[in-house]
């Protein structure tokens, strides 16, 4: 019966590689990385709105203890790394200095309009650069760093998680929301097999199938309050998340 799983998920494999053949053909020739970065800050600056009312709550919650970490002077200094369109810009504190970090720069347009809207928070600098080497920013200088739907598209978990806690003063928090593999016997574990190869060239490099909590659980954080939950999303092979935070 495994062997007939697997010949069946190769099978379908192959069939979703076909339909995106164009894709594929682009990206051996090297020209598919700038038009699929152009498309996806496009594509995300619908996906989040969609994602923010589905994921509200859990938002909410996960960032309502943003405030404690702030430090000696009252006003918390926050670090998003892979701040995409702003989209978790509503959630963060009144007065909260935000120094943003993305590899992508056609996110900056949207990023320019999700600020127009949230004149809450003190914009400090977009930052085009990755996760992995965030030298323009000082070492134990934040209070608070913001990772989220990220850890999937990185090209190192552990080198994004080593940089967050070096920026991170003592005593600073890691917060983290990231969808991740999903259970072995389930359907969407299924459907992330076969998908994966293609949503990775689609998606800007989102891996489908990664165990991100495994990361976090061996990154060093002196604390880590991680829960794993299934958004009320359906049809998506990229539902089951993990959410929570870390003390450096």
């Amino acid at each position: 019966m495994a062997a007939v799983m697997a010949l069946l998920i190769a099978i379908l494999k192959v069939g979703v590689g076909l339909l995106a053949l164009p894709v594929y053909v682009l990206y051996f020739l090297g020209l598919w990385d700038p038009i699929c970065k152009r498309f996806f800050s496009c594509f995300m600056s619908i996906f989040t709105r969609l994602f923010n009312r589905k994921m509200q709550q859990y938002k909410k919650e996960l960032f309502s203890t943003l405030g404690d970490f702030g430090g000696p002077s009252g006003q918390l200094t926050l670090l998003e790394i892979g701040c995409g369109t702003g989209a978790n810009f509503q959630f963060f504190p009144n007065g909260c200095r935000v120094t943003c970090v993305d590899p992508n720069p056609h996110f900056q347009r949207y990023l320019s309009n999700s600020l127009k809207e949230n004149k809450h928070i003190r914009f400090e600098r977009f930052l085009v650069a990755s996760g992995e080497e965030m030298t323009q920013v000082a070492t134990a200088s934040m209070d608070v760093v913001v990772c989220t739907l990220v850890l999937c598209s990185v090209k190192d978990i552990d080198a994004v998680l080593r940089e967050a806690k070096r920026v991170l003063r003592p005593g600073g928090g890691f917060f983290f929301l990231e969808h991740v593999i999903g259970h072995a016997s389930s359907w969407t574990f299924f459907f992330q097999q076969i998908l994966d190869p293609t949503w990775q060239r689609l998606f800007d490099g989102c891996h489908l199938m990664r165990e991100t909590w495994r990361n976090l659980e061996q990154a060093g954080f002196t604390e880590l309050k991680l829960r794993h939950i299934t958004p009320p999303m359906k049809l998506n092979p990229a539902n089951p998340t993990v959410l929570g935070y870390a003390v450096k």
